[in-house]
């Protein structure tokens, strides 16, 4: 089954949640919509369910307009955030809930629901009750639920954010591993751009309620199609620098420059914006192109195993994303290096010119 989106547009109370969205989803296919808060992904999702009806656009499944059809006659599943399931009720009981409404004989419901909790890991719990179990082993039945009647769309609305950092890597390796040999469309809605990238499949950027981008995982990471896709789909957000492209060197507001290198020498002379990845800078040269500029230190965020060095001079700031753990007193002179063959190169009206040619991909 594909579900298409035909510029789709939908306004509550004079405010637009989404505009002109056109998008096809293929068989079989798994989509991560990615985007900020408020920037329209649960919108989304609730009129690929059926849940909204657009205001202009259609919903078309298989080539066939459900625009207006409810969402009880559509097959599909969706897990949510909250760890929604029914309290009274047995894990067993809560992962066979919607096969019991499609009047499926008994036989059939065991050994669906047996097979779900074990590929979920769940099974040695089918007999508690959800409140006895660990929030990992809630959202796990709540995505049992979601998987056991083989909808052709499930919808995954950032299921993940409640849960700590390790449950949500085990549990996302698992779910893209589920999905390998399913013939259904699954749709995950996340705000982080290494959760988009750990995932893979296709993913759409999503902005203020528009599609900023979509394409394969690595397409739209390494050639992003303007500054506001770039910023999305990098955490922290991709650096920004005004620069100028003279006949032997870019310069950063008059302040740093560097010879043109062999990926910037056809270049047209002018004003561009350059971007750079936090985790493409270091405390130390790695390349022979690397550019040395001198920076003080504004804070030290230590993060896990990760610490984002946000420093400045007085013509720009930059972030930097380091492994291991870096502390660093405010205002401390610091050095750092860019390699300026992973510069993005964006014009000043936004949009992405040159990307790197050979972007790396981060592993989240």
């Amino acid at each position: 089954m594909s579900l298409t989106l035909e510029s789709v547009t939908r306004v509550v109370d004079g405010v637009p949640y989404l505009t002109d969205i056109d998008l096809t989803l293929e068989p079989g296919s798994f989509n991560v919509l990615l985007g900020r808060t408020l920037a329209g992904k649960t919108s989304l999702m609730r009129l690929m369910a059926g849940l909204d009806k657009p205001n202009e656009g259609r919903v078309l499944m298989n080539g066939e307009d459900v625009t207006h059809l409810p969402i009880q006659q559509r097959n599909v599943s969706m897990v949510y955030q909250q760890f929604i399931n029914y309290p009274s009720l047995t894990v067993y009981e809560n992962i066979a809930s919607p096969l019991r409404l499609a009047r499926m004989p008994d036989s059939e419901i065991k050994r669906r629901v047996q097979e779900t909790a074990a590929m979920l890991q769940i099974e040695p719990f089918l007999k508690r009750r959800p409140l006895e179990l660990s929030g990992g082993q809630q959202q796990r039945t709540a995505m049992a639920r979601a998987l056991v009647k083989d909808a052709s769309l499930i919808l995954f609305d950032e299921p993940l954010v409640n849960l700590d950092y390790k449950l949500r890597e085990e549990l996302r390796a698992e779910l893209r591993e589920l999905f390998k040999e399913r013939r259904s469309i699954a749709v995950y809605a996340s705000t982080e751009a290494n959760e988009a990238l750990a995932l893979g499949g296709v993913t759409t950027l999503l902005h203020e309620g528009r599609v900023l981008q979509s394409g394969p995982v690595n397409q739209v990471y390494r050639n992003p199609v303007n500054v506001e896709a770039a910023e999305l789909f990098s955490e922290p957000p991709i650096n920004l620098m005004r620069g100028t492209v003279t006949d032997t060197e870019v310069t950063f507001d008059q302040y740093a420059h560097f010879p043109l290198n062999q990926d910037l020498r056809d270049l047209p002379r002018g004003d561009y914006q350059f971007g750079i990845r936090p985790s493409h800078i270091g405390l130390v040269p790695h390349n022979d192109d690397d550019l040395e500029l001198s920076m003080q230190v504004e804070l030290a965020e230590i993060s896990g195993s990760e610490t984002f060095m946000h420093v400045r001079n007085d013509h720009f700031s930059l972030v930097l994303q380091l492994s291991g753990v870096h502390e660093y007193r405010t205002d401390t002179p610091i050095k750092v290096y860019l390699p300026t063959h992973k510069l993005f190169v964006f014009g000043l009206d936004g949009l992405l010119i040159q990307a790197p040619v050979q972007a790396q991909v981060l592993k989240g």
